[in-house]
């Protein structure tokens, strides 16, 4: 076979390749120019900002680098430590407000029954009380748009009622014995948000305060509450920190403050970039001639610690209960331009003696926050041997006492958690949130009856003779809950004190709640024996 054009057959896969080569080099040219017009990496740029922006120019879809920002930020703390923490701009006001103790609203307590809101109490002197709204009344409608019956999360009703003080909002409600639905528009103001659950006198002498938080209007509610009580009688103090989380590390130190002598070391904080700083107490305290006890549990942490740390290593009073959680962590606050916030980890918290109150932790989260689980399943909540320390964290207090150190405060008197009267009728009970529920629906049908009760003891001998235990049994049924008549004897103390406790809580407080529940104590129960004999 011959070519008609010899020249062409030569030269044509030099051609080719030629063409071929051109056309990369073109490639090339095309692409490198058209990333530069976009994007250029700027060798003095530090390397996260060179990232999200040549993700942002170039990635194959459109993202947002503000939604990468606001993303990534939680991660970055999340490896630093468990309590470093991004706060959003949108949410930065709701965590806030328990710290800062009020917020902006219409001034109602208030529980979800059949998909509705029903208001329990009202703020004494708030904005919903001025206006004649009362406790037993439902929420139909809020600014014309029906709330009730909806299945709407009950924080999406909230926010509706919340808003700045000075503004107003159209609340509909449905009232018993009233045909129509009456209309009230409240005008927002500050509602409080006490961080003193109950204060009460729980003996000859001795008083009792449950503290939820430490915030900016502790100081205030714990002095106020201290001389009510004294003008009672007051010469032995309870102070329950159970289930307290902690808060404003100045209010844990002023309330120490005032059962300590003058330049008697509080807490000490200490960080890579924060010098040692001392706090010590001043003469004159409040309480200083007051016999004190403190209860602490599994889930007392941080500034709870730090008080409960200070009357442990100044041999000044008796802690009671269980290990404490272990936060010893400092964070501090500080705002971005967008409005949100930064909680960052600058130093730890040290007790008197030199205890870091932190417990150990790695970078899983779920982990850290499981370990009181661990804690379960070892026995340490039900066997104070259970509890292991290093002899190297071992500390002394000025008395000779020994004290350790590793995370958390162990109490001077262990109380292990009480299963006295737990069956699995009373789990399966308190996991469907049963009580909580019958006791709530109790109260509204029996409402004109109940509000004439004004002690704990009238509510007992009242609810004893109405049988609620039986009624309660019925309810539970119905809910899927079948009866276990012999698990039901055994767990009656317990369900019947629960009940109590919680329909007394609708009309007189949380002091006729606890002052209730006191039967159930068993760490309370010690605390007065011990008091007692202080």
């Amino acid at each position: 076979m011959t070519f008609k054009n010899k020249g062409l057959g030569v030269y044509l896969p030099v051609i080719i390749a030629v063409s071929i080569v051109i056309g990369i080099l073109l490639g090339r040219f095309y692409r490198g120019s058209t990333a530069e017009s976009k994007f250029i990496i700027i060798p003095k740029a530090n390397k996260l900002d060179n990232v999200l922006n040549y993700i942002e120019n170039e990635y194959v879809d459109e993202v947002s680098k503000t939604a990468i920002i606001e993303s990534a930020i939680p991660k970055i703390l999340q490896e630093l430590d468990p309590h470093s923490q991004y706060i959003p701009a949108a949410d930065l006001q709701k965590v806030n407000e328990p710290l800062e103790g009020n917020f902006s609203g219409i001034g109602i307590q208030f529980n979800m029954l059949d998909d509705t809101l029903v208001v329990i109490q009202t703020t004494p002197n708030g904005p919903s009380q001025k206006v004649g709204i009362l406790a037993g009344d439902r929420i139909i409608r809020v600014d014309s748009i029906h709330v009730a019956g909806q299945k709407l999360p009950s924080d999406s009703i909230v926010n509706r009622l919340r808003g700045p003080r000075g503004t107003h909002v159209l609340v509909e409600v449905s009232r018993r014995n009233v045909d129509e639905l009456l209309s009230f528009d409240i005008i927002r103001d500050n509602i409080p948000l006490n961080s003193v659950d109950a204060a009460y006198m729980i003996g000859d002498g001795i008083g009792y305060i449950k503290l939820n938080k430490f915030s900016a209007t502790t100081e205030a509610e714990f002095v106020e509450n201290v001389n009510r009580l004294r003008a009672n009688g007051l010469q032995k103090l309870i102070l329950d920190l159970r289930e307290n989380g902690g808060g404003y590390m100045n209010a844990a130190v002023f309330i120490a403050d005032q059962f300590l002598n003058g330049n008697e070391m509080i807490v000490y904080t200490q960080g890579k970039a924060r010098e040692r700083q001392d706090f010590s107490s001043n003469p004159g305290g409040l309480c200083t001639d007051l016999g004190i006890a403190i209860l602490i549990d599994e889930n007392s942490a941080s500034a709870s610690e730090i008080l409960a740390g200070a009357i442990q290593d100044n041999d000044r009073g008796v802690i009671i209960g269980r290990r404490s959680f272990g936060k010893g962590l400092v964070q501090e606050q500080k705002s971005l331009a967008d409005g949100s916030a930064i909680r960052l980890t600058i130093a730890r918290y040290y007790t008197p003696t030199g205890r870091s109150i932190q417990r150990p932790y790695n970078n899983d989260i779920i982990d850290y926050y499981s370990e009181l689980n661990e804690r379960f399943l070892h026995g340490e909540l039900e066997n104070a041997d259970s509890n292991k320390f290093a002899d190297s964290l071992k500390y002394i207090t000025p008395a000779g006492k020994t004290v350790f150190g590793g995370g958390g405060i162990m109490p001077d008197i262990f109380v292990p958690i009480d299963t006295i009267g737990i069956t699995d009728y009373f789990i399966d009970i308190r996991n469907k949130g049963l009580i909580y529920r019958f006791s709530l629906s109790y109260s509204d049908e029996n409402r004109e009856m109940l509000s004439k009760l004004n002690s704990a003891n009238e509510f007992i001998e009242t609810l004893e003779k109405q049988k609620i235990l039986r009624r309660f049994v019925a309810f539970a049924a119905k809910e899927g809950v079948k009866e276990v008549p012999g698990e039901i004897t055994i767990s009656e103390k317990i369900i019947k004190s629960q009940l109590y406790a919680y329909v007394a809580r609708n009309f007189i407080g949380d002091n006729g709640f606890y002052q209730i529940i006191e039967r159930i104590d068993t760490t309370l129960q010690k605390a007065v024996e011990v008091v007692k004999e202080q």
